[in-house]
């Protein structure tokens, strides 16, 4: 059975069981994936490894990363339940949202940049239902069935999705309409991104965020949807972040890392704080 019927599968079961009894088995799920999936347990465990800076990680931090995958998952397929004006009013804190307010008047839209961090999926359905015009950029999986399902969620609060094969042009007309385009920048996962120095090793890192930025002059504003110990939720929002001038207006791979350093120190510092939330399954290998 493909990965497609597995998401169906699961999608049926969150909505037809009680969020709580679909917390116990899909924990029951992770501890099974965190016992029986040797490649995926050292994978995390060798990622936590480079950010604890140790040689030595507890067993139950690493089943915490696969349980917060576990939750993630959970809370994306139950979504259209969860998520009502009484469960942000109550379970979602919300710190310096002004800065997104702010990067509007200047009508140029930003770029939202986030990683693989607590839950970016329930932060691009919050945003919308907030009042702000989102776009996600969204690398498209093997399985189409998969991708559509996976659209049709995000798409359902409100955000529209650009695929990363059309991204050039959809991003500069949706940042020119305005509007917000978030990227995950923590992680490249093909060949065409920037060498960086990333958690002390040197990663392929994507580059669209900085490129977008510099080509149009939109602002990057780094968010972060991230769990508490209850449960509950934080949108942490940073500063703005305004693109460098260019040398003879060319986009450079120079100005590109001089400015993608900028966020990435601010992911980094994220990851850092939240480590068992960091749901990166594959090694962070130097290259």
């Amino acid at each position: 059975m493909g990965n497609y019927y597995l998401y169906r599968v699961g999608l049926f079961l969150a909505k037809i069981l009680p969020i709580r009894l679909s917390g116990i088995l899909v924990m029951l799920l992770c501890d099974m994936h965190f016992c029986f999936s040797k490649t995926d347990r050292l994978a995390v465990e060798n990622n936590l490894k480079i950010v604890y800076k140790t040689t030595l990680v507890p067993a139950n931090q690493v089943r915490a990363v696969f349980r917060s995958f576990g939750k993630y998952l959970l809370e994306f397929f139950t979504m259209s339940r969860r998520l009502t004006p009484a469960f942000l009013e109550s379970n979602v804190h919300i710190k310096n949202i002004e800065y997104i307010n702010e990067v509007f008047k200047k009508g140029k839209g930003a770029i939202v940049v986030s990683a693989h961090l607590g839950n970016w999926e329930m932060g691009g359905a919050v945003l919308p239902m907030l009042g702000f015009p989102l776009s996600v950029v969204a690398l498209a999986h093997k399985d189409p069935r998969v991708n559509a399902l996976f659209n049709a969620q995000r798409e359902n609060f409100g955000a529209m999705v650009i695929q990363t094969d059309v991204a050039v042009r959809r991003v500069v007309e949706h940042l020119r309409q305005n509007r917000l385009v978030a990227i995950l920048a923590d992680r490249d996962f093909g060949n065409r991104g920037l060498i960086m120095d990333f958690l002390g090793r040197h990663v392929m890192i994507p580059k669209g965020a900085a490129f977008f930025s510099l080509k149009t002059g939109a602002p990057i504003v780094p968010v972060f949807f991230l769990r508490s110990d209850d449960d509950h939720f934080e949108i942490k929002v940073y500063p703005p972040i305004e693109p460098p001038e260019l040398i003879d207006g060319k986009i450079t791979d120079t100005a590109a890392k001089g400015y993608t350093q900028k966020y990435l120190t601010i992911i980094e510092d994220e990851i850092r704080k939240n480590p068992t939330q960091w749901l990166l399954f594959q090694n962070l290998e130097a290259s």
